[in-house]
């Protein structure tokens, strides 16, 4: 077995010199990296930003030999602690995964085999690099365990991964990466989708990493988070780099127009009342006042009293997921709903929707009961409460064309006759910003952003008075991210839509909200004004929340609205 060597005295752990990646077969290569230049030092962080498809994962793929036998790599350097990494086979790939590169995957429950326990999982590195007896393997598997902050190790590494939360997930693929303790991490998205305290956990892990002398390379599209652990940044658009130096430099003055944009569409609280990103070809521009009006003594919408529900695990022991909360939700308001995984925000909005019933209290809906009605007679009445779910592609019948799935929102009383439908269709999307080019394609022929796009014009379909939006912009790229919170916040100007809006992203939910309910255990911690709870909070937990929170240090006095 090979085992990482240090790099020379004065030299970088990683050198990459005018790498290209393309893929198909030679004579026809698309190429999708073009001839990029970087490195790593020991104890440093290098961290990879740009949009969906501007070729960072398939950079660090390569670094591990994992672009697939179709891909054509070529560099003038791919040198790690001096040896060149060209032209590997695949046994000699496999000697360098795991004891020289550790490769942290994005999606811990995808990359973790739901089949095999979490303490399987984390020893195969161990057991394939022929570490140690068995014994032995299965100390290290509960040392690494505890290494990373998994409280109970021994009973976590007997469990399954669906029996994890996505923190514990995320935690265990990161003890799998460093069993070897290997002298360059690669760490692709670590905190995308977990909660502010679990994130601010793995960024603690991953910085003792880099004081451990070893390198590390993040690939992050959230620029706060760069902003704590990185030393140098790259920003890649297109497969180029289009720019790149210190975190300082790259943040606080970028040169680059791109560089820029994609900071200016951070969401924060100097954003509030501002746009994101600059409008798309196509998109819907409001008619009217773009600010949403006062709606304090309008008649609410939604009104929530004590709401109370409980689950029975598998273990047979009763768990109270929402407990006693109570909400109202008037027209043309954005109530955020924030806290960890586990805190009953999924669940309330759930009763909201009247997807599942309340143990104890009750939503009305106009004034009019809503969650005790028989649901026969709640049907008429559900158009006027609409949703928009965190990943639209599991939630879209993948056989449907773009124009079906939007169509199939349409009350059948509204709009009569094939023409009539089609014509409603084409006004929503337009709405959108999707153009009818992409009436006939399916889901997974679109982007995640214009898969968005469609989830929310399906929302928009029956005429809702109230629109849930559970983590709608979480799996998306910031300058993604960016168009549909700026889409949205023209949609409640000219529609005078509510939204229930539920995040873990706290950026997010200042920018978009109205007013914030802070959830702890089922409870509702705190309440108020999105600039109270943010400005002064009053409850521990709350102010534990904004403690925990990556911040994206700018040095502009104040941030300068997007051009419409």
């Amino acid at each position: 077995m090979s085992t990482p060597q240090p790099a020379a005295a004065g030299a970088p752990l990683l050198e990459v010199e005018d790498l290209k990646v393309g893929f198909g077969p030679r004579g026809h290569v698309n190429e999708v990296v073009h001839g990029i230049s970087f490195a790593v030092e020991s104890g440093k962080c290098l961290a990879i930003v740009g949009e969906s498809g501007s070729g960072k994962t398939v950079t660090a793929r390569t670094l591990v030999g994992l672009t697939g036998e179709r891909s054509q790599v070529e560099a003038g350097k791919l040198d790690l602690g001096g040896r060149s990494l060209l032209g590997l086979s695949g046994r000699r790939w496999r000697e360098v995964r795991g004891a020289e590169i550790g490769f942290v995957l994005q999606d811990a429950l995808v990359s973790l085999d739901p089949l095999r326990k979490v303490g399987q999982e984390i020893a195969e590195p161990l057991r394939i690099h022929g570490w140690g007896e068995r014994s032995g393997r299965r100390q290290r598997v509960i040392d690494l365990l505890t290494e990373v902050g998994v409280p109970e190790p021994e009973l976590r590494a007997r469990q399954l991964p669906h029996e994890l939360s996505g923190g514990l997930r995320q935690r265990a693929l990161i003890a799998a990466a460093i069993a070897l303790d290997p002298s360059l991490l690669i760490a692709d998205e670590p905190t995308t989708a977990l909660d502010v305290t679990v994130q601010a956990q793995i960024l603690e892990l991953l910085q003792r990493t880099k004081e451990r002398g070893r390198g590390l390379i993040l690939i992050s599209h959230d620029l706060a988070v760069v902003s704590r652990l990185a030393d140098h940044v790259a920003v890649m658009r297109l497969g180029e780099i289009v720019e790149q130096g210190p975190v300082e430099q790259i943040l606080r003055s970028p040169r680059h127009r791109y560089t820029r944009a994609l900071l200016d569409a951070v969401p924060a609280a100097h954003s509030k009342g501002t746009r994101l990103a600059p409008r798309v070809a196509g998109a819907y521009i409001p008619a009217g006042d773009p600010q949403v009006p006062t709606v304090a003594g309008r008649a609410p919408i939604i009104t929530a009293e004590n709401l109370v529900k409980s689950f029975r695990g598998p273990d047979g022991t009763s768990r109270t997921a929402v407990d006693h909360v109570s909400l109202e939700i008037r027209p043309g308001e954005t109530l955020g709903i924030v806290g960890e995984s586990g805190s009953g925000k999924t669940t309330t909005a759930r009763i909201i929707l009247a997807l599942i019933d309340p143990d104890g209290g009750n939503v009305t809906l106009r004034g009019k009961a809503w969650t005790t009605l028989k649901e026969k007679d709640r049907r008429q009445r559900r158009r006027r409460v609409s949703v928009v779910y965190q990943d639209p592609l599991s939630s879209f019948d993948p056989r449907w064309t773009v124009r079906r799935i939007v169509d199939d929102a349409i009350a059948e009383e509204d709009y009569r006759g094939k023409e009539a439908r089609l014509g409603r269709v084409r006004e929503l999307l337009g709405h959108v910003g999707i153009g009818p080019d992409l009436l006939d394609r399916r889901p997974l022929q679109l982007s995640g952003g214009q898969r968005q796009r469609v989830a929310i014009a399906r929302a928009l379909a029956p005429q809702p008075e109230l629109i849930v939006c559970d983590e709608p912009v979480s799996a998306l790229d910031v300058s993604i991210q960016a168009q549909v919170l700026d889409l949205l916040a023209d949609l409640q100007s000219e529609l005078k839509v509510a939204y229930l809006f539920i995040s873990h992203d706290l950026g997010v939910i200042y920018h978009v909200s109205d007013c914030v309910l802070v959830m702890k255990d089922g409870r509702v911690v705190e309440s108020g004004s999105a600039e109270q709870i943010f400005n002064s909070p009053q409850a521990e937990y709350t102010q534990k929340l904004l403690a925990a929170l990556p911040r994206l240090d700018r040095t502009e006095p104040e941030r300068k609205a997007v051009p419409a």
